[in-house]
């Protein structure tokens, strides 16, 4: 699951970016885009981290991270698309992928705390 996780977070952050690129060039916007970009690719960031993690409880910590920025760029796809700056066909595609992302971690999570016992 750690390979699979890994490849679609980086995945995600890289249409993230290429989001952040389209929203400051094409719709003139710079706030919701900056930090969508953050919260984005930390997910990513955070799971890279988790990889090395010192220990049980350190993986929990790192993918817990990544967790609540997957939440938070969920939050401001739903709002990007409530303000209009992405049509729905984006929303949807890109909300798939995060709600992906979020029971990935979800799972792992759980797995982590249930071998941590």
């Amino acid at each position: 699951m750690a390979n699979v996780i890994r490849d679609k977070s980086f995945a995600f952050a890289l249409r993230i970016v290429n989001l952040y690129t389209f929203l400051t060039e094409e719709k003139k916007e710079f706030v919701l885009s900056k930090q969508i970009l953050r919260s984005g690719t930390s997910i990513g960031a955070n799971i890279r981290e988790g990889r090395n993690a010192q220990s049980n409880l350190d993986f929990i910590s790192k993918y817990s991270i990544a967790l609540k920025e997957a939440d938070e760029t969920q939050y401001r796809i739903e709002l990007l698309y409530a303000a209009k700056f992405i049509d729905y066909k984006a929303y949807e595609s890109l909300n798939n992928d995060v709600n992906e992302i979020i029971s990935l971690l979800t799972s792992s999570i759980k797995t982590a705390k249930c071998n941590g016992k």
